[in-house]
Order: C-alpha cells, then structure tokens, then sequence
C-alpha cells in the first residue's frame, strides 16, 4: 500500500503519510527494499507518517499457521527498523490492532457491485485458472479502499499492479459522498521518486516478486552464500558485451540496476567500468555489492528480532496514534449512514 496524504490539519501541519505493506514471507527482497521501505525511511523528516503490516491481508490467498504469522508481523517490524523508519517520528502499526479498517469496510462492500469486485485483477485470474479463491480475496480491494479513504488521503502511488485498485477506492468514495455527502476525500495518483526496477534474476522481463520462483528473487535476509549463488546463475543473454538495454539484453541490464542501485553508482559508470569484460565479472561484482548491502541489514533485523516485547511495545504506540484517526472518520461515516450512536452508561 503506498504513501497517501491525510487532509486533517488539525493534528499536524506536515502532510500525513501512509503506507501498508504485507507480512507475507520472512524476509523482503531487495525490489521491495529499494522501490518502498527505503523511500518510507526518508519520508519521515517532512511528512506525519503512518505504516501498518497488512496482517488482515495476509489472510487472503493462503493463510499461514498461526504462529508463522505472528513470526512474520514481528520481522516485518524488525525489517521496517533496519531499513531505518523510526517509531519515534513515524506510528508503526498492525492493521488487526485498528479495528475501523474492517469497520469501515463493511460499510464500503454494501456500496460496491458483485460484478464491480469480481472483475478486480487478482480475483479473476485466479478464479480463471480454478484456483481456490476465499471472500476475502473477492473482497480485498474493498478493504484496502478503507485502508486508504479511514485516513482521509489525498494521494496514492499508481502503480501498474495497484491501478485498478485505486480505481475502486476513487469510485467508493465519489459513490459515497454522493449519497451522503462530502465525506471523503477522492484520492489521486502520487508519484513516487523514481527507483530501481528490480526484475527476476531468471526471467529478466518479469518485475521481482514472491509469487515467482524463489531461484531469481534476492531477499535481503538470505545467507550471502545463498545470494551469490543466486546472482552466478542469473539469466544473461546472447553475446558478451556489457551495456545497458532492457529490450535486447533484459537480463544483463536488470545485474547493472542492481549494482549500480546497492553502490550508488550511476549504471553509465558501470558500463565504462565493465567495458571490455564478461558476463563473469558482473556477475561477481554484483555479488559483492549485494552481500555487503544485505548483510548489515540482516545484522539489524536479527538484534531488534531478540527482543519481541520491543517491538510489541512499538506496535502499541503506533495503534494509540492512528486509531484516534481511524475512529473519527468511522464515527462519521457511521453517522452519516444512520447507525444509532450506542449510550454511554
């Protein structure tokens, strides 16, 4: 989920920031890194940020054995820690642990169409291919619409693969105000700072990701023995010469984004470093760069993963900052819909 902007100035004058990611695997993998949590790290000097684990999410497609989840969500937060967010200037919390993300998602299914939720991407194809899908998967976007619209956001990233989302949660909210009036903000398109476009390393033309064989996906909390066994095997192509050209030579070209996005380095002063020599000495370069990038990463998230009531007291913090958020917007959209306020005694 990306970083959205909130349009209640009445708690700050920065920008409100949110952004959501799924505690689905143990451990991130450098596209990740590098296209979300890096940038969520530097939103937190100008921005009043709010991150959840999307644990309800999490259920979805193929929910886990209980206490692999309850792993997952932890390292998710150690991971968020090494990539250098900051409970102290950014709230860090679960999704389950802010109940008006389901609260108003019930609220948002009853406006949406059986048709209008069965055409979403994810469900669909699933279902085409007579894979088992759940309800939840049916309604998914419907409740990351109320992850987005429960704080008020002006912005989210568009992504290709969050498009259509973002469509639905932009139709939910015009549907809404226009029964009961301006009650949500209607989001836009952000664009993020460009970042590397981490691909798999065995096939150069699919973007890097944990649905695909973990043979081509680098994640950071991999042993360096595992990683550069990955990176030797990577998937080159015809010829010898080194250069950047996704079209012609995908595979050699996602090795130098990914050298020259660990290294800092331009992917230009790549080329001319590497002019002349082989796909091998890529290879083993890249290797290197990727290990000493991984490996004080992993270091982090292995202390912060030693103390678990650490980051349980984190997540506590983050829920008490965002659920007054959440419970404000709730409580209008319940009062705007008719439901009965419950006496207090």
């Amino acid at each position: 989920m990306p970083p959205t902007s909130s349009t209640s100035p009445a708690t700050s004058q920065r920008t409100r920031v949110l952004s959501g990611i799924q505690p689905t695997s143990l451990s991130q993998h450098i596209g990740n890194y590098l296209g979300a949590t890096k940038q969520w790290a530097e939103l937190q000097d100008d921005h009043e940020v709010f991150f959840f684990l999307a644990d309800l999410h999490a259920l979805t497609v193929e929910a886990p054995e209980p206490a692999v989840l309850t792993q997952r969500s932890r390292q998710a937060v150690a991971q968020l820690l090494a990539a250098g967010v900051d409970p102290d200037r950014s709230a860090i919390f679960l999704q389950s642990h802010v109940p008006g993300h389901t609260q108003l998602s019930w609220v948002l299914e009853c406006l949406t169409g059986y048709g209008e939720a069965g055409r979403m991407t994810q469900f669909k194809d699933k279902s085409a291919r007579g894979e088992r899908v759940s309800v939840g998967l049916l309604t998914y976007p419907i409740l990351q619409a109320a992850d987005i619209l429960i704080y008020q956001a002006h912005q989210v990233p568009v992504g290709e693969d969050q498009r259509q989302h973002i469509e639905l949660t932009r139709n939910l909210a015009q549907r809404f105000n226009a029964r009961y009036g301006e009650t949500f903000v209607v989001p836009d398109a952000y664009i993020p700072k460009a970042s590397a476009k981490i691909l798999d390393l065995q096939d150069p033309t699919a973007k890097m990701s944990k649905s695909l064989p973990d043979a081509g996906t680098l994640n950071l909390l991999d042993d360096p023995a595992v990683l550069t066994k990955k990176i030797k095997r990577a998937v080159t192509d015809t010829g010898s010469e080194i250069r950047f050209d996704p079209q012609t030579k995908p595979g050699v070209s996602n090795l130098l984004a990914i050298l020259a996005a660990v290294s800092s380095t331009t992917i230009d002063t790549l080329v001319g470093q590497f002019d002349g020599q082989g796909y091998g000495a890529l290879k083993v370069a890249v290797a290197e760069a990727v290990v000493a990038f991984a490996e004080p990463f992993a270091t982090r998230v292995r202390e912060t993963m030693a103390d678990p009531a650490e980051i349980d007291r984190i997540l506590a913090r983050g829920a008490e900052q965002a659920r007054p958020v959440a419970e404000a917007t709730v409580a209008d959209v319940y009062e705007r819909v008719g439901f009965l306020p419950p006496l207090r005694t």
